[in-house]
């Protein structure tokens, strides 16, 4: 398999010294160089055109003399770039991946499960821009995208209404930064020992002078379990993050929210009547909770708003956006560090930013949330929940009760 990661940089590096004609040159030399699968390579590399790596392939293998040597275009001839002749290019075909995205949670990296030849040809019928799917490909890479091969993570069978239940969300989260409504994604992250034990991962240091941290990571040495839950505001690029010291129960998922609120959403929304919650189908939030629906109920009460919940299907966890979005820039964050008091850990995850402009800010919430709460069927009669006609169990409402 041909190293393309050094084909770029080599071609990078030599383009800017290279007129038409030697570019193409070099490209059908190397192609000729690299042997079978040699002018893929290439052109998935450098973004030239298959037939002009061929033609110099030709030509090298002919032979190039002096005399061969021709006028060449002057620099900026030939077609323009599509993204000069598309300003909006990018954006659009944004637009038709992000739907699909998906991506690790422990990483900021971004791939897409449809084929350039099909965002090639969706691209022709959704907008009449006819590009190639080699430009789609270069486009993609330039925005961080990248093709990953199947990993075998996928517990049991997938849910029929999965794809239909994404687009749901994402025409919810479309409607409501078109409007300039509150929409967030909310969950768990995963729970950390607090104590002088080691964090994967890490960092400069001085030479010699690593982090001395314990051999073992025993929870019963640990100082507690730092619970963070987050709450991710799409429209606005930020997150609030309170740190339980507790247990991770509805009700604390739900104060986490009504904690966002009071600090972040109230400012930027305060004309909002309504709020709307993307969350995963299991834990403190899940669809199935009981104690969850009666936080909500609570909370729709108390600021007098509207709460929308969307869950997504059962085993999509990692497509929430606020996985990709803040959580895995909080463990990129904090990585080699040993997370020694709560405090550490809320200094760490507050002071995570991103080139994308992300603002999170963090909290220690220290109070008390028992388990194995249990609400009857008469409270859960008094809830005001309007299901929607697709999936009602995973689309929902909660009314404010004082209200009409």
């Amino acid at each position: 398999m041909h190293d393309e990661k050094a084909l770029r940089r080599k071609f990078t590096k030599l383009k800017g010294a290279m007129d038409e004609r030697m570019t193409r040159l070099w490209a059908g030399a190397e192609a000729d160089a690299l042997g079978y699968g040699g002018l893929a390579a290439i052109v998935r590399a450098t973004g030239l055109a298959s037939s002009t790596v061929q033609r110099g392939r030709r030509e090298f293998r002919s032979g190039v003399t002096q005399k061969d040597i021709v006028k060449v275009r002057r620099k900026g001839g030939g077609r323009r770039p599509h993204e000069e002749v598309y300003p909006d290019l990018v954006t659009k075909l944004e637009a038709l991946v992000d739907p699909v995205t998906r991506g690790d949670p422990e990483s900021p990296l971004r791939w897409t499960c449809k084929s350039t030849v099909v965002l090639s040809d969706e691209m022709f019928w959704r907008h009449g821009i006819r590009v190639s799917h080699q430009t789609i490909a270069r486009l993609l890479r330039d925005a961080d995208y990248s093709l990953q091969a199947p990993s075998k993570t996928v517990e049991g069978a997938q849910h029929p209404d999965r794809d239909a239940q994404f687009k749901h969300i994402n025409a919810k989260a479309a409607q409501c930064l078109a409007n300039g409504e509150p929409f967030i994604s909310v969950d768990t992250k995963k729970k950390e020992l607090v104590g002088n034990f080691r964090n994967q991962g890490k960092e400069w240091q001085p030479q010699g002078i690593p982090e001395l941290v314990d051999v073992h990571d025993f929870p019963d040495d640990a100082v507690g379990k730092a619970v963070p839950y987050g709450v991710y505001d799409v429209g606005d690029n930020s997150a609030f993050v309170s740190v339980g010291t507790d247990h991770d129960t509805a009700a604390f998922a739900v104060a986490s929210i009504e904690t966002w609120w009071k600090r972040m959403g109230s400012k930027r929304y305060p004309d909002a009547n309504d709020i709307y919650v993307s969350a995963d189908a299991g834990g403190s939030n899940g669809n199935r909770s009981r104690l969850w629906k009666t936080e909500l109920q609570r909370l729709a009460d108390k600021l007098n708003k509207s709460i929308h919940v969307s869950h997504f299907p059962p085993g999509t966890s990692k497509w929430n956006k606020i996985e990709h979005r803040v959580f895995s820039f909080i463990t990129m964050n904090w990585r080699g560090r040993p997370l020694r008091t709560f405090e550490a850990v809320v200094n760490l995850i507050g002071s995570t930013t991103t080139s994308a402009g992300l603002v999170v800010r963090a909290k220690l919430d220290q109070h008390k949330y028992p388990t194995g709460i249990a609400i009857p069927d008469d409270v859960m009669n008094e809830l005001r929940i309007e299901r929607e006609a697709f999936h009602g169990d995973w689309n929902y409402v909660i009314r404010p009760r004082g209200a009409s």
